[in-house]
Formats: structure tokens, sequence, C-alpha cells
């Protein structure tokens, strides 16, 4: 049994995916507006766990209940909070430091719609 994906409720899909392609990095893998007229977004990283946005104009999104944050593996988690502060609207909650827990150098960011982003650098 794998996981495959998970889905967030959206506001904006074009700021999500600004955020999400264009400055973290993560590719897009599949696109399309599903029978209720919501359009669905799947983007990837280097493995095969994808994320899926799904936004739809005449919904409401939930608030991010019970979801705490979405964590994504950085080769340099300074950098990446430096150009996410710099280039997005996104605000930094706590860090960058050292977690002995994690075995990372971590950071924690509320990105689009308010959900938050954990960006991880592995110790080598």
């Amino acid at each position: 049994m794998d996981v495959l994906h998970t889905a967030i409720w959206v506001s904006d899909i074009e700021e999500t995916l600004e955020f999400y392609v264009d400055t973290l990095g993560l590719e897009k893998t599949n696109e399309f507006v599903s029978g209720d007229g919501a359009t669905n977004v799947y983007v990837a990283g280097d493995d095969d766990v994808e994320l899926q946005f799904k936004c739809d104009p005449d919904r409401e999104v939930p608030e991010p209940a019970g979801i705490d944050h979405i964590a994504l593996t950085v080769e340099d988690t300074d950098a990446m909070v430096d150009r996410l502060v710099e280039e997005t609207d996104c605000s930094l909650e706590r860090g960058p430091l050292d977690s002995e827990g994690a075995s990372a150098r971590v950071a924690f960011l509320e990105g689009p719609d308010g959900y938050g982003l954990e960006l991880v650098e592995p110790f080598e």
C-alpha cells in the first residue's frame, strides 16, 4: 500500500500554482475539471506522492481544519525561506532552525489559503 496524493481545496488555483510550481519548483503532473466543475491540479516532487489542489470559484474554501502543515524537502532551507518571503506573500512563522528530533534544518511558513508549510533540509 502506498500514499498517492492529498487533496486540498484552494481559493485561487493560479496563485497556488505560482507558489508551489513557479516558486517552490514542484512539477505540475495532471490537470482536469471534474464533473462537479472543480478544477483539479496535481503537483509532485521527485517521488510519486502528489498534492492535488481543488478549486471551484463557487465554493467556499474550508478552513484548513485538521491540517497542521505540508512538509517538503529542500536542498537549502535558509535560501528557500529567503526566496519565498521575497517572492510571495507567505509569512515566516518559525525558523529556520536546526531540529535534532527531525535530524534536519527546518522552517515553518504560512502559504496560500493559510496552510502551514514546513521546509525540511535533512542533515547529512
